[in-house]
């Protein structure tokens, strides 16, 4: 494999940077300017990390070291297939949010503007910073600048309960993280003397040099208690109190930055850190692999119980991403190339979901999924992406979610373990139970009449529509939410390029390369 060493990274991260600097400078007082900063370096981003491509897939690698802090401690960054795979997802789907978030933004007259797409532009330079890591050291630093330059931004409201659920944020994923994936990086060094990733693990080294298997054990138990953006049970329940945001910032949560930086984490330290033969020596990937189908079915339980629209779509969210960890943890050939897919696909319908969540609120005010009653007739372009994306979570065809679960069920087989089969199956039709409702409430009921039940000061209006002023939101909200779902039928139609570069990686960990 050919290493080429190009800046090209270090650019990709260096343009959002530059643009959370002139939007600071820029201010409220220009606010086309600063929102042309905006979209101007997410475009420029895109284009960078697409540049990269072709030297990708021509099976070479990019490296670029910035700066050696000690011996062993360099913040160094690698272009890899699945750097590049991430990288591409996450600066994409960026150009569709950051039109979606000025919509947002305008129509509900956010204050604080500035600062939301400062901590925006940081947010995303810090995720390219995760998926170009070229090590251990490079990736916990740039994970832990995503957490601290997105508390603000699920604060962002002010409100005690908004400042409640950022407190919960930042105590989870700041206080695990130095407290269990810190001590863990520091004994990854110590046992294995390099934080460097390698397509087969730097630990089996470790191993041979007489690190006992107990010891290896708990560095992995450390990782995965430390990567709690992945939201694994017993640690998700910072990400349903994290709903408070404005629904960019869920979407970003979601879709873009948090969360997958969490299980995109997972997958490194699964592939490149432990490799799939030792942890099949250790037994640790059937151990991941039933964790996270806990991890998918708990949460697909407690998300039919909620009535509030982006709650159940967190719960979602808990669940889904545990997809990603069960299929890398299968170490099969096609459970890893379903983990990698179900990274895009995923953020292709979450963001889809909570787009239409947004648009939902500016248009109606209505957050409960009990008042939702009729409003595909008010909102039907907006109700039909919902429809698009509710189906790929539910992994149906012809929806990307039904590539990425195919693979995962194949991978399970390849592995021999036929229970994952019956998790998925039922993972299904909890997701079926839990989506469908909505989107039949939607179309073919009909609204009840609007009336309004005094409970102290606050009113609760009942479901929507006897409102005839209710239609679709603007369309700088409904335009990225139709792109969105149109990525998620592309996806089942046309994976072929994304496809490409997780079996890249699959052939560089089983050692095809």
């Amino acid at each position: 494999m050919d290493i080429l060493v190009s800046i090209k990274p270090v650019l990709a991260m260096a343009v959002s940077l530059a643009a959370a600097f002139l939007i600071l400078i820029t201010g409220e007082s220009a606010r086309n300017l600063r929102e042309t900063w905006t979209i101007l370096a997410a475009v420029i981003k895109f284009l960078i990390v697409a540049s990269m491509l072709p030297q990708i897939l021509d099976n070479k690698v990019i490296e670029y070291t910035l700066v050696s802090i000690a011996p062993g401690l360099l913040i160094k960054f690698r272009v890899d297939a699945l750097g590049i795979f991430f990288g591409l997802t996450a600066s994409f789907l960026w150009i569709i949010t950051s039109f979606y978030s000025i919509g947002y933004v305008r129509s509900s007259n956010e204050h604080a503007q500035t600062r939301y797409f400062m901590c925006f532009s940081i947010a995303l330079s810090a995720t390219m910073g995760v998926a170009f890591s070229a090590n251990m050291f490079t990736t916990f630093l740039f994970y832990e600048i995503i957490t601290l330059c997105t508390f603000p931004l699920v604060g962002h409201k002010g409100t005690q309960e908004a400042l409640k659920g950022a407190k919960r944020y930042l105590t989870y994923l700041l206080g695990t993280s130095v407290a269990f994936q810190l001590l863990a990086v520091i004994l990854t060094y110590h046992t294995a003397g390099t934080l460097d990733f390698s397509n087969h693990g730097i630990m089996s080294a470790a191993r041979d040099r007489g690190a006992s298997d107990a010891f290896l054990t708990v560095i992995f138990v450390l990782y995965m208690a430390g990567i709690t953006k992945a939201a694994m049970m017993p640690f998700h329940s910072w990400l349903p109190a994290a709903m408070v945001a404005p629904t960019p910032v869920s979407a970003l949560l979601h879709a873009v930055a948090v969360v997958k930086t969490g299980v995109f984490v997972v997958v490194k330290i699964v592939l490149h850190i432990f490799g799939i033969d030792l942890l099949r020596q250790l037994g640790l990937g059937t151990a991941l692999a039933y964790f996270s189908s806990f991890t998918i079915i708990v949460a697909s339980v407690i998300a039919l119980k909620q009535d509030n629209l982006k709650r159940r779509l967190a719960y979602s969210t808990v669940s889904q991403l545990s997809y990603v960890i069960l299929g890398v943890a299968l170490l099969t050939p096609s459970g890893i190339t379903g983990s990698i897919m179900h990274i895009v696909i995923h953020a292709f319908g979450k963001i889809t979901l909570f787009f239409t969540a947004g648009a939902i609120y500016i248009a109606s005010h209505k957050t409960e999924i009990s008042q939702l009653d009729g409003i595909g007739k008010k909102m039907p372009f907006t109700m039909a992406a919902f429809t698009v994306g509710a189906l790929s979570m539910i992994g149906l065809p012809p929806f990307g979610g039904f590539i990425s679960k195919w693979y995962i069920a194949i991978g399970s087989i390849e592995a021999r373990e036929l229970p994952i089969i019956l998790v998925i199956a039922t993972s299904t039709i909890l997701n079926a139970c839990y989506f469908l409702p909505v989107v039949y409430a939607a179309f073919f009921k009909e609204p009840k009449p609007a009336h309004t039940h005094s409970h102290g000061s606050d009113a609760y209006q009942s479901p929507v529509t006897h409102h005839p002023s209710i239609h679709e939101a603007p369309a700088m909200m409904v335009v990225p939410l139709i792109v969105t779902a149109i990525g998620v039928v592309a996806l089942f139609f046309s994976p072929s390029r994304f496809l490409e570069l997780a079996k890249i990686v699959v052939s560089s960990v089983t050692g095809g390369n």
